[in-house]
């Protein structure tokens, strides 16, 4: 993954040392948001082992930062929590880089009406 030049520049090397695995998990949720992917689905979008993909998964959440429903997993509302996580500000900027900042607007004009039938109705 490459890195604009102002970023090699203002960035020490640590920081421009190689993502941990639940770093990178959890900055493609932090950036996808606004939707719940499978454990399979997050490590081809990775291009990380599904089983590494599932371990940095359950310490993440063990950590409260991110949330399982069925098999589907979603990065945590509380951005107390995952500011005060440190990997999370340069995964997250990362992962802004290589996938482009969501455009949350695009997402809503192809969204179905109705939500998926995994979601339960909440009236």
């Amino acid at each position: 993954m490459s890195i604009d030049r102002k970023t090699f520049e203002n960035t020490s090397e640590d920081e421009l040392e190689e993502l941990s695995v639940p770093d990178q998990v959890l900055g493609f949720l932090a950036v996808h948001d606004d939707r719940a992917f499978k454990a399979r689905e997050i490590a081809s979008q990775v291009e990380l082992d599904e089983g590494a993909v599932s371990t940095a998964l359950s310490r993440l959440k063990h950590r409260a930062l991110v949330e399982h429903k069925a098999t589907y997993w979603a990065v945590t509302d509380d951005q107390d929590r995952l500011e005060g996580y440190g990997g999370y500000e340069r995964a997250t900027a990362l992962f802004n880089e290589q996938f482009g900042e969501e455009n949350k607007s695009a997402w809503r004009e192809h969204a179905p009406d109705e939500p998926h039938p995994s979601v339960e109705d909440e009236q």
